[in-house]
């Protein structure tokens, strides 16, 4: 003889009741939620060791495998400014006209590079750390920080080699150096914001980052790495608004005001109207508004 064990039926009103309210009346919460943007800022700055550990351990690992180890943090992007020097310094000449062109050409590819390389990896930030993502439970803004972290501890030490180019060139050193400061800060908080902008898209469409290379190089020919932006507008031929946009372009920007803050031959003539007040709200616009866009996401990252 067995015993049958009954649950009483539920009543109407429990029956009636919607799963997001019997979970707010049992205190349950969605794994993985969202919190509140205060709340995503408090947590991302309790992590801020980790993001730079992580950061830090990315650096050193990333030519553990190389036999010059960490030198390659400086030859690769003074490798890249000697063949830009080939092409378009001595084959194309527009070194012509441009006083210090070796220091302008470098500060330009280093500056260029720390943009480029912090986009690149934003954008696989979410994509290529799934594992990480789907293991541990930390806000994922994190992920694309550290690895504009990373890039930012590399160029400091491409800086190093860009203060012996200066020097060698007999560049002087000035008050204005310290400019490099803020420009840097700037350039960070633009370069983080567009990364987490892209880190969102990523991780929805991984095919992205196949793009992006073709996009980023693109955006570099038209930023003024290899030549000068202020002796090309000044020719009658081109249109208003393209001449805005080469000024106006956030990438531009951050690489003249810091030739200006470097190289005492390229004058505040050579600067777009109000650079400072451009360079700060390219920083806010994609800083801000690139954070609360992949904070809305938030709960969707590493979910199929």
């Amino acid at each position: 003889m067995s015993q049958v064990l009954h649950t009483p039926p539920p009543t109407a009103a429990e029956a009636a009741e919607t799963p997001a309210r019997l979970a707010a009346r049992y205190g349950l919460s969605v794994s993985g939620a969202r919190p509140s943007l205060p709340e995503y800022v408090r947590q991302l700055w309790a992590r801020r060791h980790f993001i730079t550990a992580f950061a830090t351990a990315k650096l050193t690992a990333q030519y553990s495998q190389a036999k010059l180890g960490q030198i390659w943090q400086v030859m690769t992007p003074l490798l890249n400014a000697a063949v830009y020097y080939f092409i378009f310094g001595v084959l194309m000449n527009t070194k012509h006209g441009v006083p210090d062109y070796v220091p302008f050409l470098v500060t330009g590819v280093f500056i260029w590079t720390f943009t480029q390389s912090s986009i690149m990896a934003g954008t696989r930030a979410i994509s290529g750390n799934l594992g990480l993502v789907r293991a541990l439970h930390f806000p994922r803004a994190a992920l694309p920080i550290s690895f504009c972290l990373q890039q930012l501890q590399q160029l400091l030490f491409s800086m190093a080699a860009l203060v012996v180019i200066l020097l060698c060139f007999g560049v002087p050193v000035t008050a204005s150096w310290l400019l490099a400061i803020p420009v840097l800060v700037l350039q960070f908080l633009f370069n983080a914001g567009v990364s987490m902008i892209m880190a969102r898209m990523g991780s929805k469409t991984p095919d992205i980052a196949q793009l992006m290379p073709f996009l980023l190089r693109t955006w570099m020919y038209v930023s003024g790495v290899m030549w000068s932006i202020d002796k090309l507008t000044k020719k009658d031929h081109l249109p208003y608004l393209l001449i805005v946009a080469l000024k106006t372009n956030p990438a531009a920007v951050y690489i003249d005001l810091m030739r200006f803050a470097l190289i005492d031959s390229f004058h505040a003539s050579q600067l777009p109207p109000h650079v400072w007040a451009a360079a700060t709200g390219w920083a806010l616009l994609a800083g801000v508004g690139g954070f609360i866009y992949f904070w809305k996401a938030e709960e969707t990252y590493g979910r199929g």
